[in-house]
């Protein structure tokens, strides 16, 4: 099994930046699918961004395409959220996730297809 630790979360303006890390261990983060999901209050848990397992695809929702950017870094067993341009609807606390079964080359937008969370870091976007 592995576990996930989001970090990076905090308080900015509309129009900044955030990267949020998600730090794994006892496994790679290479041997899964990872996302991002998000959940405000009263609200259902939403697929933000995906990245498959080799070969790299990424998949994003599209109310953030064009201003974040999934990535890894496999030497540091980390994946990371760069989230640009932000906007107080992206307000939510933001969870990793990763997808045991995911198929090379696919990104699962379901958030009950991921078999493993972190605890989550609050983003909040002030304007």
């Amino acid at each position: 099994q592995v576990q996930l630790v989001e970090s990076g979360g905090g308080l900015v303006q509309a129009g900044g930046s955030l990267r949020l890390s998600c730090a794994a261990s006892g496994r790679t983060v290479s041997s899964y699918t990872m996302g991002w999901f998000r959940q405000a209050p009263g609200k259902e848990r939403e697929f933000v961004a995906g990245i498959a397992r080799i070969p790299v695809i990424t998949s994003y929702t599209d109310s953030v395409k064009g201003r974040f950017t999934i990535s890894r870094d496999n030497t540091k067993n980390t994946v990371y959220l760069q989230m640009n341009s932000l906007k107080a609807e992206d307000t939510a606390v933001y969870y990793c996730a990763a997808d045991q079964d995911g198929s090379i080359g696919r990104v699962s937008t379901t958030a009950r297809n991921y078999d493993y969370w972190g605890q989550g870091t609050q983003v909040t976007v002030s304007s």
